[in-house]
């Protein structure tokens, strides 16, 4: 690599890590690209050479953001439930995989979700965020009828809002994941019970 094409990739690092930064502190819509500059240490200009749009920036910054959090995958799925057999068993695999990856993640998806109606980019990893953990939800439910009903309330149960939520509830982290078990259970046998009675 030459001394100029470094020196140029160097900045746009600079400039993604400025970026992400910010994203952090402030949140995605409402970080300028001047400030983005100020930041990295870099003109504006520099930023819109290397970013021309919002979205090319996001989009870089998620390629990153990615990596770090390491969302479920659709492909992977299966694989996480290899070798159980009940349902119990892969609902607490269930739980410490989503407690894995929200422990990684949380204060980006959260960032993400007040600004995804104002960026697309944004909703676009937030939808596949959601088809990864749906993915793992239908692997759970392999036994049950897969209804739209009964997917929505886990996928609601299996959100990192009530995850957050769950953990103000100040319980140790053992407790906390055998009671999100037990009310994934409880949601499973619920909804089942009523798709049956057809009530």
């Amino acid at each position: 690599m030459t001394h100029r094409a470094a020196a140029h990739e160097e900045r746009r690092k600079r400039i993604v890590r400025a970026t992400m930064a910010l994203h952090d502190e402030r949140g995605v819509a409402t970080t300028t690209f001047a400030e983005v500059a100020q930041r990295a240490g870099v003109g504006p200009a520099t930023v819109l050479r290397h970013f021309p749009t919002l979205g090319a920036l996001v989009m870089a910054c998620g390629a990153h953001v990615a990596a770090e959090i390491r969302p479920p995958s659709p492909a992977y799925a299966p694989r996480v439930f290899e070798g159980l057999t009940t349902t119990r068993a892969r609902l607490e695999r269930l739980v410490g995989e989503l407690d894995a990856f929200y422990t990684r993640g949380s204060l980006r998806l959260t960032k993400a979700a007040n600004d995804r109606d104002r960026v697309p980019e944004l909703d676009q990893f937030l939808i596949a965020v959601d088809a990864g953990i749906e993915a793992l939800v239908r692997e759970v439910i392999a036994d049950e009828v897969p209804s739209q009903s009964l997917i929505g309330v886990l996928m609601a149960l299996c959100s990192v809002s009530f995850w957050q939520a769950m953990m103000r509830a100040e319980l140790a982290d053992a407790d906390r994941r055998a009671t999100l078990v037990d009310i994934l259970a409880s949601a499973i046998d619920a909804v089942a019970s009523r798709i049956q009675s057809g009530s």
